[in-house]
Order: C-alpha cells, then structure tokens, then sequence
C-alpha cells in the first residue's frame, strides 16, 4: 500500500552505545545530522519519506566492509544508497538503520579500450563515465533517464531509452565484486566476455535492489561510438498507431538504437518545460546508429512502416546539439508532467509485455485512465515492449490517491495475462512485492527467500524491500 502524507514508522533505533561504537569508528563519515537523514530518507517514488537512524558517506572499499559486517553483527538495518532516485521506495529505510552512502566510491578505476571493457567504483554516474570515454571513441549505453549512479542502477537492474539496440544492465555487466553479510567481500565474473564457471553470481546481485549485499565495483560492457547518429519525432494520429509501427520496426528486424512513446499529454508537457514546440500529437522518438548506408537503410524503413499507419512527418534532430535537445526533453518528461498540474504527486508504473501483446496494453492503459477521468501521460521504452503511465493525483485527495491505485493495479493485471512482468525496469521496492508473488509463484518466491537466508542471515540488507520479512 502506498502512504500518502503520513510517515512511515520505523523501528530498530540506534542505542546510545551503536551511536558511540559507529562514530569511533567512522569520524566525521558517519552523520546523525537530520538534514542528512532527511535527505537519505526519500526517493522519487510517491512514499512518504521514511528516514534512517544515521548516514555513512563511505569513502573505501573497507568502509562498506566494517560497517556491514557491524551491522550483521548488532542485527542493524543496511540501506544502500546511490543518487536516490528509484521510483518504488528502494531506499527508504522502513525499519530504521543506517543508510550508506556511495556517492563518494567515485572514481573509474579503469577503462580498457581494446577489450571494451571499463571497470568503476558504484558511485560513478553514467554522465561521467560516458565523459571520460568519449575521447576514447567509446560509450556506456545504459540510459535510465536521471544520472543514476552506476551502483544503482546495477542493483535495480536499469533499464532505458537504448536497451532494444543493447540490452538492460543485466547485458552491460562482466562482473562485479560486493561485500554480502555472511561472506564479505566477494567477487564474481570476470572481464571475459563469457563465462561456465559456477553459478552466475554477478547476475544474482545484479537487480537484488540492495538485499544481498553492497556492490563495490562494477565491470562493464562498453561500446564504439556509431560512425552516424539520425533522430527524428514523427507524430501520429493515435497511440495505437505509433504502437503498431514500433510492433513492425521490431518484427521485422530493424536495429533501430531508440524508439521511444510519448503520448499527447507528455508532449505538451515537454513542451511547456522545454519549449520544444514539437506538434501536439503522439509520438515516437526514433534514433538510428550505424554506418551511413546503415542509418539511411533503417531510415527508409522506418519512414515506410509510419507511413502505413499514418506517421505525417518527420521532425529531424540533425546535430548533436538538437539530439541532446530532443532526448533531455524525454527524460525530463516525468518532471515536466508534474508541473502541468501544479500541486501535484505522481504515481507511476510501469510493465513489459511481448512486443506482440504492446498494442492492446497500452490502448488498455489509455482507455481505462480516459474512462475514470484520470490525468495522466504515458512514455515507454516500446521498442522493448516496456512503458510507463504517470498518474498526476492531488495529494490532499485520498479519493484520487485510491483511484490510480486502483488504475495501477488493473494495468498490471492485464500485463500479467499477457505473459508480460509487473515491472520492466522499476523493480519491486516496496509497491510491487504482491504483483511479484503472483507473477513469479509462492515456489519460486520461497526459492528467493531462501537465497537471501544464505546470504543476509539477519535480514539486516535493505529490509521490507522486494518482499517482506514475514509471510
């Protein structure tokens, strides 16, 4: 259940002696400063915050070490914590405990060109990764929207606007190392590009969202920067059109780097905080990475496949600076819905079905929202088959509050009876873990928990999260 203006209560506070034993051991690292844990206490989800009993800013790998294994030891609450800004509470600390801060683990250890391959603290964000790589010719793909750090986005398996050309995190990571409460410090993959050795434990931690342990070191696929790069918004006279032309570049077989949706409202939103002027429409955002035969051939396909279900124009992004414009303008999306009704909260969701099932999903969504007269917007990842739909409620109004609750859920449902997940990128947190059990089953849930149980004995890592301690 989602909590509207109320705090979530806490439990598990820190003792006088916890507070004496921590701060003799971490200094000035350790905060108990209530603007820190105000801020360490909330996410972009529509939870209240929730905050920790104290924040430590780590600084090195031995930092993370001491202080899980302190808290295994005391039966303490761990939250890791990135950039915060997760969508469904993950780093909200519900049962009290310290919340640790990895911002400061930030420097890209290294970046091996010929292999393609880099390795990074968990505090790097993707900007800075792609700013050091750019002289080198190479990227990092991975694009959730907001500058994630790279520990965060690995440990809720990130997703975003280029995963139908490259894949999800879960693609982009060879190995990592971490400290789990039980073990310690772990690492697991390699900078091969495959591996049959054991089991895959790299993947394991990779979408834990925090449960598991604290991820210290990420090694990642990186990728040569196109020869060419064309984008271009092409409106279209329905959802369902745009929709249908994304099923077709798919099916057959176009490479296309982005394909993303905006529904009417998103872009008159974007719009109004971007000044973009772009034709009031539904559209798709499309980019094209390749060669210059390469774009051109993908171009003409797409321009084909629009045309038959009513694309009337392509507005093309020709330089960088204008693709730049284009794309911040999707990603700002979210922010630039909130102000279209000032006073607002957002909630937000989002599903993947196959790609064959995209179409009756989304003019589902659509349809329901239109019907309980719910504003909303819609942006989706649809060259994947992931979207999301915002619900813009008044907070002081629990009746709206319970109507996109209802409205959430219903979209869920329908993408579970379509063989699709309760989540494509989000993850769990705290919203999804009853939609989990009814997607994965009560045998493959126990199968989770019992992996957690070998792992974090105490419960101590990020508990409630994923799925709760009871039941």
């Amino acid at each position: 259940m989602r909590v509207g203006c109320t705090r979530i209560p806490v439990m598990n506070r820190l003792s006088p002696a916890q507070q004496a034993a921590l701060q003799s051991t971490f200094g000035e690292r350790l905060s108990l400063r209530a603007a820190d844990r105000a801020s360490h206490g909330r996410d972009e989800s529509f939870y209240a915050p929730a905050e920790p009993d104290a924040v430590l800013f780590a600084e090195s790998v031995e930092d993370v070490q001491a202080l899980v294994a302190w808290c295994h030891a005391e039966r303490v609450p761990l939250i890791p914590f990135g950039a915060g800004t997760s969508l469904e509470g993950h780093v909200l600390a519900v049962q009290g405990g310290i919340s640790l801060d990895l911002m400061r683990l930030n420097r890209i250890l290294r970046i091996d060109a010929e292999d393609l391959s880099c390795s990074v603290e968990p505090g790097v964000t993707r900007e800075q990764l792609n700013a050091a790589l750019r002289d080198q010719g190479l990227f990092f793909p991975i694009d959730p929207g907001a500058n994630a750090s790279l520990g965060g986005m690995a440990a809720t398996r990130a997703s975003g606007t280029n995963a139908v050309r490259y894949g999800t995190l879960r693609e982009n990571v060879l190995g990592l190392h971490a400290v789990l409460p039980a073990l310690g410090l772990i690492r697991a993959g390699s900078r091969a590009k495959k591996s049959s050795a054991g089991y895959d434990l790299a993947r394991l931690l990779v979408g834990s969202e925090g449960t598991l342990g604290v991820i210290t070191e990420l090694t990642l696929k990186l990728h040569p920067l196109p020869e060419q790069v064309a984008a271009a918004a092409v409106q279209f006279p329905s959802v369902a059109a745009a929709v249908r032309t994304t099923i077709a570049l798919v099916q057959s077989g176009v490479p296309i780097a982005r394909c993303e949706l905006l529904d009417v409202h998103a872009v008159r939103a974007v719009n109004a905080h971007d000044g973009l002027g772009l034709a009031e429409a539904p559209l798709l955002l499309l980019e094209f990475h390749g060669s210059a035969s390469s774009v051109r051939e993908q171009i003409e396909t797409v321009q084909a496949c629009a045309a038959e279900q009513g694309g009337l124009q392509f507005a093309w992004a020709e330089t960088p600076e204008a693709r730049s414009k284009l794309w911040r303008a999707r990603h700002h999306a979210y922010w630039s819905a909130l102000q279209s009704r000032p006073g607002c909260r957002c909630l937000t969701t989002d599903v993947c079905v196959p790609i064959s099932r995209l179409a009756e999903a989304v003019e589902t969504a659509v349809a329901a929202a239109e019907a309980a007269q719910q504003p909303h917007f819609i942006v989706g990842h649809v060259g994947d088959g992931n979207f999301h739909i915002g619900y813009l409620i008044d907070p002081a109004r629990p009746e709206e509050l319970a109507r996109a609750e209802a409205l959430a859920a219903q979209l869920v449902q329908l993408a579970l009876a379509l063989e699709g997940t309760c989540s494509g990128e989000h993850g769990v947190g705290l919203h999804k873990q009853g939609f989990l059990l009814q997607e994965a089953g009560a045998p493959a849930v126990a199968a989770m928990r019992a992996i957690k149980a070998a792992l974090d004995p105490h419960g101590v890592m990020n508990p409630g999260k994923i799925f709760s301690r009871q039941g």
